[in-house]
């Protein structure tokens, strides 16, 4: 039986876009001051990696003085996703991330960039929260997939998140002519990530793949100075391809087939 004591709250807060870069702009230029405070206030955090949570708050602290030093926060990480061959993590793990919250103490949920439970595997600590009757408040702040979504013109009516597309050239190209096909029949906007260093192997299966009249939008870089987002159809991608430069930047990749 789920207890009636009072739950402490999971904040999910939301990560710059630029994973730290030295070109990053000031924490208060891309992430609004209510979560700033909020991030300051929160003694207990689950996180994807420790060592990147300490530096987003050395960035928070320079804005806003953190509850107690950093030193003394409670960071949990998320259990990592399950390779070939590993179970899944025990429901008791999720629960023994949202101690605190079941003891009546706030958690804060971080993701490496964006907001956490999308495109994040946070999301399954989020889905155990509400099994727990503990209160979810997501904060707002920029998502890439969103942000990528609105610049590129394409259309934001309709649209799906594949998520990460197969590496292996051929079922990639087999994908690649799925999602094609369900975009033209449904005028369904396609969205999908990569690992930045994969940036130019996936931009160059998109131009060789899909149809020369297909829009393809890239955003690369969102919030950085040097970020930038380009539409343009197939076939003009393939006679200028995309310069993505020496630094891998996260980029986001959308197709709108006509």
């Amino acid at each position: 039986m789920r207890s009636s004591a009072p739950r402490g709250r999971l904040w999910l807060v939301p990560n710059t876009l630029d994973l730290g870069s030295s070109e990053a702009l000031p924490l208060s230029a891309c992430l609004p001051a209510e979560v700033i405070e909020r991030a300051a206030a929160l003694k207990h955090w689950v996180v994807e990696d420790a060592k990147t949570t300490r530096a987003f708050l050395k960035r928070v602290q320079a804005v806003c003085p953190l509850v107690q030093p950093l030193q003394a926060l409670d960071i949990r990480e998320l259990p990592r996703p399950p390779k070939d061959g590993r179970a899944a993590p025990e429901p008791q793990a999720w629960r023994t991330l949202l101690a605190p919250a079941l003891a009546g103490e706030d958690i804060g949920l971080l993701s490496e960039a964006g907001l956490p439970g999308v495109a994040d595997p946070g999301a399954a600590l989020v889905a155990a929260a509400h099994e727990a009757a503990v209160p979810v408040v997501a904060l707002a702040g920029a998502s890439s997939l969103t942000m990528a979504l609105a610049a590129s013109g394409l259309h934001g009516q309709s649209f799906a998140f594949a998520g990460y597309l197969p590496t292996e050239p051929a079922a990639r190209a087999a994908r690649l002519r799925e999602l094609e096909a369900r975009s033209r029949r449904e005028g369904q906007t396609q969205i999908a990530i990569e690992t930045p260093y994969r940036n130019a192997a996936l931009a160059a299966a998109l131009i060789a793949t899909l149809q020369p009249d297909t829009r393809l939008a890239i955003a690369c870089g969102l919030t950085l100075p040097a970020g930038w987002c380009l539409t343009r159809r197939v076939q003009d991608w393939r006679v200028a391809p995309p310069a993505f430069g020496d630094r891998p930047l996260p980029t986001v990749f959308l197709w709108l087939a006509t």
